[in-house]
């Protein structure tokens, strides 16, 4: 979990591609955190990104630092927001540093959800990858 963490956060952003219909769709992210050994992303319950994922919540997030390996994240979003106060304040201050305007960290459209069934695959250009269970 902390190399997916890690690498994640290193990133100025990577993409989170959601399902609507048959049409992909595919949109930069670039909050990330680790909580009761969970992995958690945030965004807000008026976004696309939010519906996409009430009516099929499986997603892929793929990232690409160079000079390293990319990164691919698959799993389903828990939209049970049951976050820490520590991370809703993290990324409440990470999403109004992007220009996004809330309310305060418990504003009720700024919502976290976490990753379960999920695996990070890092993978090289090489061929060679590796699989960590989330």
């Amino acid at each position: 979990m902390d190399e997916v963490i890690d690498y994640l956060t290193n990133i100025p952003a990577w993409f989170f591609a959601t399902c609507e219909g048959d049409q992909p769709r595919v949109r930069p992210f670039s909050f990330a955190a680790e909580d009761g050994g969970k992995l958690w992303f945030c965004t807000a319950t008026n976004k696309d990104v939010y519906v996409q994922l009430e009516a099929n919540p499986k997603f892929e997030a793929s990232g690409w630092h160079p000079g390293q390996p990319w990164i691919v994240v698959t799993g389903e979003a828990d939209l049970e927001d049951t976050v820490s106060e520590a991370t809703r304040i993290a990324g409440y201050e990470h999403m109004t540093g992007l220009g996004e305007t809330y309310e305060g960290p418990n504003d009720p459209r700024l919502t976290f959800f976490s990753v379960k069934n999920g695996i990070a695959k890092i993978a090289d250009i090489d061929g060679s990858e590796r699989i960590i269970e989330l």
